[in-house]
């Protein structure tokens, strides 16, 4: 890439190009306003152009899709006289991507093609969830050939129906959504390594697979005692030490360089040949300035994959120009290592020249001008502002769910496969599926990972492990059960599985717990009796004669041992605080060891060998030194005392009882969840959500039903307000059959209120009449009386008052006419209508 020959004849170039901008801002004002109507459709004119797919008809798309402005064909005029004079004055350099054709075939420049939209999303108002929307909603389509720009660039409704596109089209759409949540974006026209262009992470980790971050907490340590037992001398010979440590020492080197050695060759076979178009392979991607929106400095954003990267990563290679919604610049600096050197100050006319005079960025003073270079410098600071003749950039709600084509996308990474899908488009509610495999062809599975979302049983992530069949669970909070994380072979009862619960939701404060064929280990948290450890072994259970027709019973697991341990209660003394005990079940044995004091090293111990009788009531218990073995740090006389070793003993074999009962239920509750966990399986439930008006089918037949009932309703009450009997039926009740005084009783009350209603109209109108016959003889009296000294205008109102009350005169004796010649018809009909109704006419035929 050559530097421009000189300053000032590109700065010349610049102000001709301005001049000729403000020109055509002149003349060419209200030809700008041609096609501001094309940006307002309405929706189903909208909808019309987002359901292409395929093949697109220019007949569907609004004028300015597919005519230019007289705005814009100077535009784009100007834009070809800047293009030409840039290839004049830099022959060697690729031509500029400035007036690409649309999806109609017409020329539009690519200012205009951005179309800057605030989505009604929250998480689109950050540049990381705008990036990743645009990466998983489209699919990438390489540039054919790779070394030349694209002939045409879409808008992003289109590309967003289509849902596919080159790098170019995706980095149009996320500078918009950039450009509408506050941003300072602008697209990048340069080059790029193969894999940025192709879209390839063969060769990297998958980020799901990123260690969690360590957490920085500091942990006090645990002062030392004052008084401690010295650990016993260790007899070993110190050389026979540092021999056996020097020979670990050179046994691990050796190991460390063979595996070093081998992750080189395999990085060797799987690293890819040199590129034959290297530096030569044209891209498109997103440059995010800093200042607004608290970006602290530049960083670039790939579209295609939705990461950010510095402004020096070496896999960008170059910048030919960028653009944003406002102007055009082209760079001017060397890239002959890459973007690392890149000054990203759009004012400084040494480095970027720019299209139009309408930029918002400071313009640096260059020293040591003539006085016509001052003039000519001395122009308006305000050109033309391309309008985008794209349409708005219109996301549903359900295509934001969607997000990828058809609801699925597949990724892959080094020694991992990824696969997307949408909410509810799998049965089992399925979103992700990673799958690691051992090489990278991706031909033995180590490991696979299943997100899940909007189970009923809440279940979000499943762990499978091939090679040793260990699957793990992990679930939210919600269950009846409370588990938390289940870890299993099988769902086979009695195998071995790791259950992690949440404890607080618990009532006995469960936390963990984990069986064996042999063994149940239970871990408690925050218990009133603060049990925290209980350790069940069991015994081979026995074989049982079955009787062939017989009932089948299943016999539990003979228990052999527990082990049930305490924390410190500090409302008891020490040799009387229980910090573990033993019960031997088979052996009718019970071991005690009491909680230590701080400042002894020693703590009490009792062993029990239960009698047989123990608990029976009335049997005589004897009690021996040799049922009864105890060690006491600080003996006391009741220690010795029969009384409190025979309560003690009661307590212990209560105590063996409830934990058999703790056992055992510990039992059933895991067949029982077992259980559960495969009806899940086999039928997995989806929660709905009561808003989601499209799934929710029991909301919708709600609707229905109640929209049912309002259009019954209406109809009921539009035929009761058309039926003239309505309220005369009410008052007897509204019977389903009239008997026949209910049904006289009605047809008199109803031909009574027409005779009082026409007697009433009657009345009106006569009353009517009378009144305007009275007014006009007041009227012409008055007259008479004061003829002689009447005026001529007063002569006049008289006439106009006498002509205006004839009038009215003469129409309410036409009204009463007429409604004393129909009236009686009225009656008959009325009459007539009222005999031939099925309601009053089969009552009155009765006897």
């Amino acid at each position: 890439m050559q530097r421009r020959k000189s300053t000032r004849d590109s700065s010349i170039n610049g102000k001709r190009v301005m001049e000729a901008v403000q020109v055509v801002d002149d003349r060419g004002y209200e030809g700008a306003e041609l096609f501001k109507s094309d940006l307002c459709w309405n929706q189903a004119q909208l909808n019309k152009v987002m359901d292409i797919s395929g093949a697109l008809e220019v007949s569907c798309f609004p004028p300015s899709y597919t005519q230019n402005s007289p705005s814009e064909q100077m535009l784009l005029d100007l834009a070809e006289n800047f293009c030409r004079q840039y290839t004049q004055l830099y022959p060697d350099r690729t031509p500029l991507f400035t007036s690409p054709q649309n999806e109609c075939g017409v020329q539009k420049f690519v200012c205009s093609t951005l179309r800057p939209t605030l989505l009604p999303y929250p998480s689109l108002y950050q540049w990381e969830e705008c990036a990743h929307f645009v990466s998983e909603c489209l699919t990438m389509e390489p540039l054919k050939p790779a070394t030349e720009l694209p002939l045409r660039l879409s808008s992003s409704v289109s590309v967003l129906r289509g849902q596919k596109g080159n790098c170019f089209d995706f980095s149009v759409l996320l500078c918009s959504l950039l450009l509408g949540a506050g941003y300072d974006a602008y697209c990048v026209s340069g080059y790029a390594t193969h894999k940025m262009c192709l879209m390839d992470d063969r060769e990297e980790a998958c980020p799901l697979l990123a260690p969690p971050q360590e957490s920085c907490e500091w942990s006090p340590l645990k002062p030392p005692q004052k008084y401690s037992v010295r650990p016993p001398r260790q007899l070993l010979s110190k050389f026979e030490l540092q021999q056996e440590a020097k020979k670990e020492a050179k046994e691990q080197a050796a190991s460390a360089r063979q595996h070093e050695e081998a992750e080189r060759r395999l990085a060797e076979a799987e690293t890819p040949g040199p590129d034959p178009l290297y530096g030569r392979r044209v891209h498109c991607w997103v440059l995010v300035l800093g200042g607004k929106r608290e970006v602290p400095d530049h960083f670039f954003i790939d579209a295609v994959l939705g990461r950010a990267h510095r402004t020096s990563d070496p896999h960008f290679l170059g910048i030919e120009s960028l653009w944003n919604q406002d102007n055009y610049w082209v760079n001017m600096q060397d890239c002959r290592t890459g973007c690392k050197d890149v000054t990203f100050d759009l004012g400084d006319p040494l480095y970027w020249e720019f299209m139009l005079l309408s930029t918002g960025k400071p313009l640096l003073l260059i020293p040591n001008l003539s006085e016509d270079d001052e003039e000519e410098e001395d122009v308006q600071d305000q050109g033309p502002v391309p309008v985008s003749w794209a349409l708005p950039i219109v996301v549903t709600p359900e295509e934001f769910k969607m997000r990828c084509p058809e609801g699925k996308k597949l990724l892959q990474y080094k020694k991992a496969r990824l696969e997307k899908w949408a909410p509810y488009l799998q049965e089992d509610g399925r979103v992700s599926c990673l799958a690691l495999y051992q090489d990278t062809a991706c031909s033995t599975e180590l490991e696979v990972q299943d997100c899940f979302q909007n189970r009923k049983d809440k279940l979000d992530m499943r762990q499978v492990k091939r090679q040793t069949g260990v699957s793990s669970e992990h679930f939210s909070p919600g269950r009846k059960d409370a588990l938390k994380v289940h870890t299993f072979r099988s769902l086979v009862p009695e195998t071995e599985r790791t259950m992690v619960f949440y404890n607080e939701a618990r009532l006995d404060g469960l936390q963990r717990r984990e069986e064996q064929a042999k063994e149940m280990l239970e871990i408690f948290q925050s218990r009133e009796d603060l049990l925290y450890y209980r350790q069940t072994t069991y015994g081979k259970r026995p074989k049982k004669v079955s009787i062939a027709g017989g009932p089948t019973e299943v016999h539990p697991r003979p228990i052999i041992k527990i082990i049930e341990r305490f924390h410190r209660n500090s409302n008891k003394a020490a040799d009387e605080d229980v910090a573990e005990r033993i019960f031997l079940i088979t052996e009718d044995r019970v071991h005690v060891r009491c909680h230590g004091q701080d400042d002894r090293i020693t703590t009490s111990t009792w062993d029990f060998l239960k009698p047989a009788n123990l608990g029976e009531k009335g049997a005589h218990v004897v009690l021996n030194p040799e049922n009864c073995i105890s060690y006491q740090v600080e003996p006391l006389a009741k220690f010795n005392q029969n009384l409190y070793v025979y309560e003690t003993l009661l307590h212990l074999q209560q105590g063996e009882q409830c934990a058999q009962e703790a056992v055992r239920r510990a039992e059933a509750e895991v067949l029982a969840m077992l259980s559960r966990r495969a009806q899940e399986e086999a039928d997995p439930q989806l929660t709905i959500s009561t808003y989601d008006t499209e799934r929710n089918r029991s909301g919708q037949e709600q609707r229905a039903t109640q929209q049912q009932a309002a259009w019954e309703d209406a109809q009921r009450r539009a035929a009761l307000s058309l039926d003239y009997l309505a309220p005369y039926l009410s008052l007897v009740g509204d019977p389903e059959k009239l008997t026949r005084l209910q049904a006289q009783q009605v047809k008199d009350d109803c031909l009574r209120d027409l005779k009082n209603r026409l007697v009433q109209q009657a009345n009106l109108i006569q009353a009517r009449f009378e009144k305007e016959t009275q007014e006009l003889q007041k009227k012409q009296q008055w007259y008479h009386q004061n003829q002689p000294s009447l005026r001529r205008e007063d002569e006049e109102a008289y006439l106009e008052f006498c002509s205006e009350a004839m009038f009215r005169i003469q129409i309410l004796e036409t009204r009463l006419n007429r409604h004393k010649r129909l009236a009686p018809q009225k009656y008959l009909t009325l009459e007539d209508r009222l005999n031939k109704d099925t309601r009053l006419c089969e009552p009155l035929l009765l006897p």
